[in-house]
């Protein structure tokens, strides 16, 4: 099963785009994938959910309060940075297209009102191309591993934070115990991996 994360600061158009996921499966090539949806209407709240949650794919809305789509799928992609990225707007802006084509590498940009086949179509494409990348990027690393150039350690770490990410961070303490809570942190940037 796929999951996606969706961002939206309106509730109603979380909700039909919900709707439209859950009724109608995606298609790539001869295989269907499908979906797990989370919805979020507060950029932030998803960037949380994103650090504890692995993603195969992200739809943001280009236009939010806060913080706007391309700056949360650059934030996102700092965190995940193997997921397809996707933008629907219903606002046309040639430089911030550009921009999220350029920082964040998103698939492709799709237009409010929507159309439902061609959403669907989107991310059955995009999924099945990160699928793809994924396996190319898994061969590639098993052959630096027997080549001696990437030990067998970095492997299994980036295999565990694609899958759970975030699993391989550990947050030390002034006396070098572990932390389980973040809040217990005089400074923010004792997180290490």
């Amino acid at each position: 099963m796929s999951r996606i994360l969706i961002v939206d600061d309106e509730e109603l158009i979380l909700k039909a785009l919900r709707r439209v996921l859950s009724l109608t499966p995606c298609f790539a090539g001869n295989k269907i994938y499908p979906l797990a949806v989370d919805t979020f209407n507060v950029a932030d709240a998803a960037l949380e959910k994103a650090r504890h949650t692995a993603y195969d794919l992200v739809l943001s809305d280009y236009r939010m309060p806060g913080m706007d789509g391309v700056s949360f799928l650059k934030a996102f992609k700092a965190i995940q940075p193997d997921a397809g990225r996707l933008i629907l707007s219903g606002y046309a802006d040639l430089n911030g297209l550009i921009g999220a084509i350029n920082e964040v590498g998103i698939s492709r940009f799709l237009s409010k009102p929507w159309n439902d086949y061609e959403l669907v179509s989107a991310i059955g494409q995009v999924l099945a191309l990160r699928e793809l990348t994924l396996e190319n990027q898994r061969l590639a690393d098993q052959a630096r591993v027997a080549m001696g150039t990437l030990s067998v350690e970095e492997f299994e770490r980036k295999r565990l934070e694609s899958e759970e990410p975030g699993i391989t961070s550990v947050i030390w303490g002034e006396d070098g115990s572990v932390l389980l809570d973040e809040s217990l942190l005089d400074d923010p940037g004792e997180r290490q991996s």
